[in-house]
């Protein structure tokens, strides 16, 4: 690793630390309800809805209004795509979204991924921006955040039938936690160059004509290929530029600390307006991790033992460092096949990235973005080496634990927690405890169920597209980079990331379908298993500890949190990786 890449990577844990510490004292208030004066505000909210803060409800009721939540916000999401047209605050005129891909963004924003099969700018209006996507990209959030409150609830309480009120739980995260800090950040953001307007789109003219190159399409939108199968190009040329206006920076905040990744433009966090400076980059690397690190203080405080909550902020912390050298040696290293070439590799691969910030920025960017599942990016992945670009396949592979999406991290760590423990148990012949509740039958089947459904949507999903020659059509790059952009696509979507590889044509009712698909079933198949441990760990009493616990907040229990995410997490995925970055790796140097 670089002196460079190394001080930022330093700089940000160190900001990171600082941040998250009394953002986490700030969430558990919040949640407990001991700040009087957002009580009282937020009390007459409660007698129009019809619930009280007291009304309590056990893991299945509260499970039902999270899952009611959301799908009605997928009905919403849906129809402002498929009415804008019609619909005010369109100045561009955009017409209505296709069925398929309104689809597959009203589930992909309503399950935190964000997968984009679309220019932003160029298909959805200000309206369906604002009042569609950036509120989902709340709720969303408030969804995950309060899934991990509950979970903790259930370590925290004993003899107890509930696990909290849904309604009061995403109220308060969403109005005291979210929209405030949000605030704060698109405040910065504007004042760093982010634009925040309602205007027309701006025509100007260039100083030079523009000629560029583009795919040529048959009538149905995919590119026609040459008889080698190679993507015919056609000329063009331009004296005009059009620039985008919008409400990017409000969207921007709450994309970055909702762990939502969805860009107002398709160049995401590259596009100067939604990332002017350094400064703003910096920034926004510190709000994708800013919750997912306060929620491990979250925990410690709630359990009544704040080692707990460190150590699993540390075994995320030395994976996540692990994950970033990684990615910068590699991308440091650059391509070998410019030396039969004459060209000396030395200065890194440049491919890709943005040139405002460089490697060392845009390797800590994508193994952040990545940790967590977020999706956004400063820098094309699909031009990553083979190896760095794995680097961000196996931060998504991992579950995202590592750091993770807000709410979704915490509580898919402590689901490996559970199976780490689990595995203990039986190692010294001991029935496993966590936190002085133990963990039985029905916990290790809920466990099972929320680490494996995410590896079966990822192979069986990338399997069918690889089969299917409506999924093949797709690829741009036949081979192990093509197989790699599939795979990419599956794994990011059932994590929920939303990130891309971006050389893969997704945009086709097979893709928008099954990654839709993959998408809801990567969210919920997780979800409503975690709840049912919720509710089971709550009903338990709570065993004092004796001189046979094992300890769960000391180095020993690190090493084996991190262990059993490693080989469970990931052994699932290594014969998918050798055959996509592994292969293309060695084909480097033939």
């Amino acid at each position: 690793m670089s002196l460079q890449a190394g001080t930022l990577l330093g700089a940000f844990l160190i900001a990171l630390l600082v941040l998250s510490w009394p953002l986490g004292w700030f969430i558990d208030a919040v949640m407990a309800g001991r700040i009087r004066l957002l009580t009282r505000i937020e009390a007459p909210l409660y007698r129009i809805a019809g619930t009280r803060a007291e009304d309590e409800m056990g893991w299945l009721p509260y499970t039902l209004s999270v899952l009611l939540f959301n799908v009605l916000g997928v009905v919403a999401v849906y129809l402002l795509q498929r009415l804008q047209a019609m619909l005010p605050l369109n100045p561009q005129h955009f017409g209505a979204v296709t069925p398929d891909s309104a689809f597959n963004t009203a589930i992909s924003f309503v399950t935190n991924t964000n997968w984009q099969g679309y220019s932003g700018e160029a298909t959805m209006s200000y309206l369906t921006q604002m009042l569609a996507l950036a509120v989902q990209n709340f709720f969303s959030a408030a969804t995950g955040i309060v899934v991990a409150i509950a979970l903790v609830r259930g370590f925290a309480r004993h003899s107890a039938q509930s696990i909290g009120n849904a309604w009061i739980d995403l109220t308060r995260v969403t109005l005291w936690v979210l929209l405030p800090v949000s605030f704060l950040l698109a405040l910065f953001l504007v004042s760093q160059g982010a634009i925040q307007n309602l205007a027309p789109y701006q025509d100007v003219t260039t100083l030079e004509v523009s000629h560029y190159q583009l795919p040529k399409l048959d009538a149905d939108g995919q590119p026609v290929r040459d008889a080698q199968g190679d993507a015919l190009m056609e000329e063009r040329s331009s004296p005009t530029q059009t620039i985008a206006m919008g409400p990017v920076a409000s969207q921007e905040a709450i994309k970055l600390l909702g762990t939502n990744g969805g860009g107002f433009f398709n160049a995401n966090s590259a596009h100067p307006y939604e990332n002017p400076t350094p400064l703003s980059n910096f920034a926004q690397m510190l709000a994708i991790f800013a919750i997912p690190a306060a929620l491990c203080f979250v925990f410690g405080r709630m359990v009544g033992d704040a080692r707990q909550g460190w150590a699993v902020l540390i075994a995320m912390t030395l994976m996540f460092v692990t994950g970033v050298i990684a990615a910068n040696h590699y991308e440091l290293l650059g391509n070998p096949q410019f030396q039969a070439l004459g060209v000396d590799p030395a200065g890194g691969n440049m491919e890709g990235k943005e040139t405002r910030f460089g490697i060392a920025a845009s390797s800590l960017f994508a193994t952040v973005t990545t940790s967590a599942s977020c999706g956004a990016v400063i820098a094309m992945h699909d031009s990553f080496t083979p190896l760095g670009g794995a680097v961000a396949l196996v931060m998504m592979q991992l579950g995202e634990v590592v750091f993770g999406g807000v709410g979704s991290g915490l509580y898919g760590m402590l689901v490996f927690a559970l199976l780490a423990v689990f595995i203990a148990g039986l190692m010294i012949g001991r029935t496993p405890e966590y936190l002085g509740k133990k963990i039985e039958a029905f916990e290790m089947k809920m466990v099972a169920i929320a680490i494996l459904v995410t590896p079966l949507l990822v192979l069986c999903g990338t399997a069918i597209a690889v089969m299917a020659d409506a999924g093949r059509v797709g690829v741009a790059n036949p081979g192990p980079h093509g197989f790699s952009e599939i795979l990419y696509a599956f794994t990011s979507a059932a994590n929920n990331n939303g990130s891309a590889f971006a050389g893969l044509s997704a945009n086709t009712p097979f893709y928008n379908s099954l990654l839709g698909i993959a998408m809801w079933f990567g969210r919920f198949g997780v979800l409503v298993p975690v709840l049912a441990i919720a509710g089971s760990l709550a009903a338990k009493k709570r065993l004092a500890a004796t001189a046979g616990t094992m300890p769960t907040h000391g180095p020993l229990f690190v090493v084996l949190l991190i262990g059993t995410v490693l080989l469970v997490g990931l052994l699932n995925y290594v014969p998918a990786l050798a055959l996509g970055p592994g292969i293309e790796h060695l084909l480097l140097f033939k």
